[in-house]
Order: C-alpha cells, then structure tokens, then sequence
C-alpha cells in the first residue's frame, strides 16, 4: 500500500518511514504542508498520515482542502496537542483518526491497517480471502488449507494488493506506484521478477495459475465463475 507521510521533524521522519517500509508500506514523504497538499492533490494513495504543526501550511488546513478537491484519502492526523477541542476540530476538518504524540509506532501501523480495513470494505478481522488463500493483513501471514505460505515483504505487498482488487486488471504503473517507492526505476523488471515469483509460490499450493497476465494492459486476479 502507497502511503504519505507529511511531517518536518526529521528524527521522527526518519523513523516513521524506514519502520513503515520494513512493514511493506511504500512511503512518499512531504516536509512542509504546501508540498503535502500539492502531493495529496496530484498522487493516489491508499492513505496519508499528516503532522498538524507544519511549515508554510497547518495540517488541517491540508485536509480541508484536499477534501474541498474531492480527496478520500483515509488520514491520520499527528499532534503534540492532547485536548478534546484540537481532536474534534481534526476530524470535523475531514481526518479519519487522531494520534496524539509521542506515540507507539505499533499503534500507527495498526490505525493505518484500520483505516485500509474500512476502506476496502474488509471484515474487522483484517482477512483478505481469495481462491482458497486467506491473509492477516495484520499479522502479515497468508494462509492455504491451514498451512502457512512464506511471502518475502514485497510478494505479500503485491498480493495484498492485487487481493484489494479482485478481478480488476492491475496495471505495471499502479503496482509500482501503490506497492513500490518512486526510487525504482521503472524501466527495469522488478515488477515482472516479483510477480513471477509470486505467481510460482501460489502455484506451488493451488497447481493453478492464479495470477494472469493481460497481455500490453498488466495482471489479474480472476474469481472462479
């Protein structure tokens, strides 16, 4: 899942985004709110997490308007600020959740994979099903007639996300942008190494293709008929 994180501290930047990377997220980082509103309005991701103390523009202003353009971004706000007035003025602007600083990065990453949840239309539980295989987006394990499959983090982030869109074609640039950082060159084949891989392991369990490619267009996950 792409992500953007808008914040100007550069500790908890550096932090937040290598710990959010280790977990399979693709991270764009903004440091000021200006270049966090021009990002929101221009990129797609499947959420942001945005300071509210910011240079050049607040967070709230941010997501006011971002949301005045139509965004649906799910956001999480960050803030040093405890008092129930600042949190209800977050959300009202458009924010999605609240998390009040210094926080715990296992709670940030479990708000993200709430608000990705709900997104998605996914059950509380945080399973993903697909064709026999079931996935804790949580705890990050895939599942196949109760036997673990071992996924390297960038295989379970592409399946995860393929798993998002069931019988929808996926494009090479919507797998890069949304499962990859823009520091790859997308040119090379990462894409096509990572879902040949992937393809074989799925195959290795089912002894069917379940990923197919679209020849000129990208890949798909098809439902049984």
């Amino acid at each position: 899942m792409r992500l953007l994180f808008v914040e100007d501290d550069i500790k908890i930047v550096t932090f937040v985004v290598n710990g959010l990377k280790q977990a399979g997220f693709a991270v764009d980082h903004a440091e000021d709110g200006k270049q966090g509103l021009d990002m929101l309005l221009t990129a797609n991701y499947d959420a942001a997490v945005v300071d509210i103390m910011l240079p050049r523009m607040d967070g709230v202003s941010i997501v006011e308007k971002a949301r005045a353009q139509n965004v649906i971004t799910p956001i999480i706000f960050l803030s040093a600020r405890r008092n129930v007035s600042d949190r209800i003025k977050g959300l009202e602007a458009g924010g999605d959740d609240y998390l009040v600083k210094p926080f715990a990065f296992a709670e940030l990453v479990a708000r993200l994979q709430a608000l990705l949840r709900r997104a998605s239309g996914i059950t509380e539980s945080g399973d993903l099903k697909f064709r026999g295989f079931e996935m804790d987006v949580v705890k990050h394990r895939l599942m196949f007639n109760d036997e673990r499959v071992e996924l390297q983090p960038r295989e379970f982030a592409l399946l995860e996300y393929l798993m998002r869109h069931p019988d929808r074609i996926i494009s090479k640039t919507m797998i890069m942008d949304h499962v990859w950082d823009y520091s790859f060159d997308p040119t090379t084949n990462v894409v096509e190494a990572c879902v040949s891989r992937l393809r074989k392991k799925l195959f290795d369990q089912t002894g069917q293709k379940i990923i197919k490619t679209v020849k000129g267009m990208g890949y798909v996950l098809e439902t049984p008929v």
